[in-house]
């Protein structure tokens, strides 16, 4: 596992305050692995999702810093969307 990877692992489980999330999401970040976050919190894999959200490492690391808005993000095509845009919506507001 990548050091990017493990350290979105950390700021993720941070700003979910140790609960877990109403859904599943993965985020894949490219060319450094992929992120799955649910019922049981967050940790570093690739399985199967409600939604599935992919960024570059720099794209990712603003959303994480709050220097991005994700919807900005997804709307400008920085950020791409595959799966229940409902349950991307929601991941979102956590992320805010």
């Amino acid at each position: 596992m990548s050091d990017i990877v493990t350290k979105a692992v950390e700021a993720l489980s941070e700003k979910l305050g140790g609960e877990g999330f109403d859904g599943s999401a993965k985020f894949v970040i490219e060319g450094e692995g992929a992120i799955v976050i649910d019922g049981s919190g967050v940790h570093a894999s690739d399985d199967d999702t409600d939604v599935t959200l992919t960024a570059s490492v720099e794209t990712f690391q603003a959303i994480l810093e709050g220097d991005l808005n994700p919807t900005s993000a997804f709307m400008s095509g920085r950020l791409t969307l595959d799966g229940d845009m409902g349950t991307a919506m929601k991941l979102a507001g956590v992320l805010a």
